[in-house]
């Protein structure tokens, strides 16, 4: 009996374009809805930054800087700090932009840089786990992103702007673009030394790849060329000596290990708190599939290397924590993809919940400095006109740039010649401890410009002026007391 015959069509040139243009059509509809909503969620979880002029020490650091460079100065010379130039060339751009008188423009950029971090995290777990997973990644990105104490979260600084280019590189070698990802690994050492962090993991996925010796060349020529022209623009030295060699005292923990673990415990039990709905499910699932969490060896690895990231230096603020939080967040995406879909939305909405909470507090955040700060700034504004020079002897350089008046020294804070940080609770503080060099070129500063007036905002902390025998003789032959503001001490140059 015959059989009907059967027509095999076989697939051509022509199916794999149409196949390809329906995936393409929708990766657009994929994102047209997913990115506004990273951007909309970015904007509300940021909305408090907006409520206060300055956030911290390092916004009013980072804000003078940016005055000192448009008004001439040349970074590493006459404007100085541990850092590297990212920040303050975007705190440049965004004065000459926008004006110098609002950081408005800084925090716009905030949002946009948490926007990015948060697609790219999307994109990674999309790959990885499938397009349910890109939405979870995405917003659990943005809610941790403010899962600290506001005044660390909150401010325009290093590690909001460091984040995305750590998240590039792991997406970059996701997908085995080396080069690439060597660029975003030398865009976070760029932002912040620790950035460089992100590249163990980024190794640990060419070594899992078995990719060979050219992709780790392309790696490495992308990392480390930018990086070596940053370096010899302003001369390798001084860029390695204000990068690493001249902070070896700030890095040290001798004597203050205890308040050091303290601070280390504070900041990540907020930030535990924060997360604590996703680390729960995180221990569920790697309690009854470890199995199945296998494939996110590279995320263990980020979050171990961000750990010694944090712990660098032995410091411990609250924003150093901020760079556990995209491994984190994948992590619990990965988790969070194991669980019935009922149990990951109550995961998520109690997270939302403690991530309105934080929002809240940014809000109700009281910072008492900052009042001090306008209050002295407004003295020193009053007993100067704009062309003098002043020297604030203190920790909390925004005076500089609230008063409008220009740095006396290259020196904005009084850690760079006393070694007293906040994070070692005044351990090991004093002139000898200083950066090696500064006393004599300071002391050299202070004759050519011979500062109009000096204020010492110590207030009894140990690194106050009488405790500064070099810079003690110098105000007590040149300057003459003449007010006391909330324990700020005012000097005025003698012939004036």
């Amino acid at each position: 009996m015959p059989q009907p015959s059967v027509r095999t069509r076989i697939a051509g040139p022509a199916d794999a374009t149409e196949a390809r243009r329906g995936t393409a059509a929708a990766d657009r509809r994929y994102w047209l809805w997913l990115l506004p909503l990273l951007v909309a969620l970015s904007a509300l979880t940021r909305i408090p930054s907006f409520a206060r002029p300055l956030w911290n020490p390092d916004e009013g650091f980072l804000a003078t800087q940016a005055r000192q460079l448009a008004d001439g100065g040349t970074l590493y010379h006459d404007v100085v700090d541990r850092k590297p130039p990212f920040m303050p060339w975007l705190y440049q751009g965004a004065f000459a932009l926008f004006g110098d008188d609002s950081l408005w423009p800084l925090r716009v950029a905030a949002i946009a840089a948490v926007a990015v971090g948060a697609a790219f995290a999307a994109s990674l777990a999309r790959r990885r786990w499938g397009g349910r997973a890109g939405w979870i990644a995405g917003v659990v990105y943005v809610l941790l992103s403010i899962g600290i104490n506001p005044e660390d979260t909150q401010a325009a600084t290093f590690e909001v702007f460091m984040l995305p280019w750590t998240v590039a590189a792991m997406w970059c070698a996701d997908r085995a673009h080396w080069g690439r990802a060597g660029l975003a690994v030398a865009g976070a050492i760029l932002t912040k030394q620790t950035g460089g962090a992100v590249l163990l993991p980024v190794l640990f996925l060419l070594w899992r790849t078995r990719a060979g010796w050219l992709p780790l060349i392309r790696l490495t020529a992308g990392t480390a060329l930018p990086v070596l022209g940053v370096a010899l623009a302003f001369g390798p030295a001084r860029f390695a000596y204000w990068m690493a060699t001249g902070s070896g005292a700030y890095v040290s923990a001798d004597g203050a290990g205890l308040h050091a673990m303290g601070r280390a415990l504070g900041s990540l039990s907020i930030l535990s708190a924060a997360a604590l709905p996703l680390l729960i499910a995180l221990g569920l699932v790697l309690r009854r599939h470890r199995e199945r969490l296998r494939d996110v060896a590279d995320q263990w690895v980020w979050l171990g290397a961000s750990a010694v990231a944090v712990a660098v230096g032995f410091q411990f603020y609250g924003h150093y924590f901020l760079q556990l939080t995209p491994p984190l967040a994948l992590l619990a995406t990965a988790a969070l993809c194991e669980l019935r879909a009922r149990q990951a939305t109550v995961v998520l909405t109690v997270t939302s919940v403690f991530a309105a909470a934080f929002i809240g507090w940014g809000f109700a955040y009281k910072r008492g400095e900052l009042d001090h700060a306008h209050r002295v700034a407004g003295e020193v504004g009053a007993r100067t006109v704009p062309e003098e020079r002043v020297l604030l002897w203190s920790m909390h350089p925004e005076g500089y740039w609230f008063a409008a008046r220009k740095p006396a020294s290259r020196y904005l804070t009084a850690g760079f010649l006393s070694n007293f940080s906040g994070g070692r609770g005044g351990i090991r503080t004093g002139e000898r401890y200083a950066m090696d060099g500064a006393w004599p070129y300071f002391m050299r500063e202070l004759r050519q410009t011979r500062p109009a007036l000096i204020v010492d905002d110590s207030r009894e902390a140990p690194y106050g002026i009488p405790r500064m025998p070099t810079l003690r003789s110098y105000v007590d032959r040149h300057y003459t007391r003449v007010a006391t503001v909330d324990g700020a001490v005012i000097y005025l140059r003698a012939d004036r």
